[in-house]
């Protein structure tokens, strides 16, 4: 029954029902949407492949931590910073 799988008039009636159902206006725009699909489906699968391709799999960087301030250093240092800037004496 599908000994020879698809032949040449089966494409062409593929393409002549693609052509009814959609219209003649419509397939450029669908098939540019569906290469825009592709691209990023393949771009995403690429980025899938190189992120687990990393050794010890760390790929975010790394975030050193940072010196606490309390309320009054915080403010004290504002304070000092905002005084010495030429912003805030204009």
């Amino acid at each position: 029954m599908l000994r020879n799988g698809l032949e040449p008039w089966h494409l062409l009636i593929v393409a002549v029902v693609f052509i009814v159902l959609f219209g003649s206006r419509k397939l450029p725009d669908t098939a540019r949407a569906l290469g825009k699909s592709m691209r990023i489906l393949k771009s995403e699968a690429k980025a899938m492949k190189d992120e687990s391709g990393t050794p010890g799999g760390a790929t975010a960087p790394v975030v050193e931590p940072t010196a606490v301030r309390t309320a009054s250093e915080g403010t004290a240092a504002d304070a000092a910073a905002a005084s010495q800037s030429p912003a805030a004496a204009g």
